[in-house]
């Protein structure tokens, strides 16, 4: 059984996330999408809401798991007997951020492999920070976000800022 792993934090969930879910999900018998914690960020959303707004969107995808996991992405693939690391890829930025945790996992576990796959053209700009702003600003997000979750995230980035 071929099983992937498309770890992120997933704040907010944007259709770009969307698209690569939609493509691993037609090549791969299990996927597990990892939410997580980057240290490095503040989020919007804890862990277990983030969790709970892509289970709204994926729900009919009968291959797709969500789960919240904080420790290492390689050391969940080991756990759970996964192969492939799924990452995308929107800009030169991304790639150099990716490369780095490619070769960290490597070093780790050289038998998990990381596919990168890019974005449809839709979703090339889309980041968190960019639809903070675009709701700030009362611009129309529904080109970014999945239909079904808009209102709470609007919602919520109005309650922040």
């Amino acid at each position: 059984m071929a099983k992937a792993c498309y770890p992120g934090s997933f704040d907010p969930f944007t259709n770009g996330h969307l698209d690569v879910i939609k493509r691993i999900a037609n090549l791969f018998d299990e996927v597990y999408i990892v939410v997580s914690n980057n240290i490095k960020k503040h989020y919007l959303f804890e862990a277990n809401e983030r969790k709970e707004l892509i289970l709204e969107v994926v729900k009919d995808f009968k291959n797709v798991k969500v789960v919240i996991d904080d420790g290492l992405v390689v050391n969940f693939c080991e756990k759970n007997h996964i192969d492939i690391i799924i990452r995308g890829l929107r800009n030169i930025q991304d790639y150099e951020n990716e490369y780095s945790l490619f070769e960290f996992n490597k070093d780790i576990n050289n038998k998990i492999e990381t596919l990168v796959l890019f974005p449809n053209r839709n979703s090339r700009v889309v980041s968190s920070s960019a639809i903070k702003e675009l709701v700030k600003y009362d611009c129309n997000i529904e080109k970014y976000i999945p239909l079904v979750i808009k209102d709470k995230v609007i919602k919520r980035i109005k309650e922040v800022l």
